[in-house]
């Protein structure tokens, strides 16, 4: 819709609140700015005919009658009754989620709606506290580029291709998975899915996430019932990022003496030595078994595996 005509219907819907009587067509043309442009009747006649559409298209009320018998034809208001909100009430306490949501969304796309929302509360009456209850404060910031593209995607349940970078020194990998959900933990974004190359169940984070591609027709995605995403990223994010890992590696022969030293041997083998040890986190005690290269092996857990050699083609490429 263009802005002339976007301000026009503003316009004629002020004009139309203004007034208990029914205006005219005629009336409604000499007041409302922007129909004094049309060349012609008829030309001006199409013109509020497709205005009067746009706005019931809407759901705003107009209402068609006369005012007296004597009137010549039919003429327009709305109702305030009828296009007004309710009257809102909220309980404190939802009145501060509400401030709490305003705050939260960081993001150009978003923010200009929970500003608008705020003010619509305000001007109901409503007492809104946007400096927050006491003890709450939101952090998450949805400012990644890759941010709205994924929402979208989870809107339209379409399927994703991007590009995902492990962690810092990482070589960037192309991933496609089915997005279930974006998800806020502990102040950041993480997506949740089905990652089709690895046919598993994974979670990245949003600011690691590059060159969001939506593929295939939309609502081809479905998640599965009764899915928690919020549990499933607490877990993926305390595994790489918070408290002790046990991992189990087979170290070469003669080789990586300061881990040896810090492990306890399981097993003697003909091609090395299988020690368990403690790693302060995932990421951490991943790269340091990779600044070992070969002549350490991670047999378990999956996932440091997995992020050794992530760490290791990274340092290739």
């Amino acid at each position: 819709m263009s802005a002339a005509r976007t301000e026009r219907l503003v316009n004629l819907v002020i004009c139309l609140l203004s007034t208990r009587q029914f205006l005219s067509a005629e009336r409604i043309r000499s007041t409302v700015a922007g129909y004094d442009e049309a060349p012609t009747d008829e030309a001006f006649f199409r013109m509020f005919e497709r205005d009067k559409s746009e706005l019931r298209e809407l759901g705003v009320p107009l209402e068609t009658g006369r005012t007296s018998h004597f009137d010549a034809g039919d003429g327009y208001r709305i109702a305030r009754r009828d296009y007004e909100l309710p009257e809102i009430s909220l309980e404190p306490d939802e009145a501060a989620a509400l401030a709490l949501a305003s705050r939260l969304w960081d993001s150009p796309q978003l923010a200009g709606s929970a500003r608008s929302a705020v003010l619509k509360l305000r001007a109901a009456g409503v007492e809104v506290d946007t400096s927050a209850a006491p003890g709450l404060q939101p952090r998450v910031r949805a400012s990644d580029p890759a941010f709205d593209p994924l929402v979208v995607a989870v809107e339209n349940a379409r399927a994703v291709g991007f590009t995902h970078t492990a962690h810092p020194g990482a070589a960037p990998s192309r991933r496609s998975v089915e997005p279930w959900g974006v998800v806020s933990h502990r102040g950041r974004w993480y997506l949740v899915g089905h990652d089709r190359d690895r046919d598993a169940v994974r979670c990245f984070r949003v600011s690691r996430i590059s060159d969001v591609r939506a593929s295939g027709p939309a609502g081809t995605v479905v998640v599965p019932p009764e899915t928690d995403l919020l549990a499933l990223v607490s877990r993926s994010a305390s595994s790489t990022t918070s408290g002790p890992v046990r991992a189990r590696v087979l170290v070469a022969p003669g080789r990586a003496q300061g881990l040896r030293r810090r492990a306890q041997v399981v097993e003697e083998l003909p091609d090395g030595t299988v020690v368990d040890l403690e790693l302060a986190t995932l990421d951490v005690g991943a790269r340091w078994i990779a600044g070992h290269g070969p002549d350490v092996r991670v047999l378990s857990p999956d996932d440091l595996r997995e992020r050794v050699l992530t760490t290791l083609r990274g340092s290739v490429s």
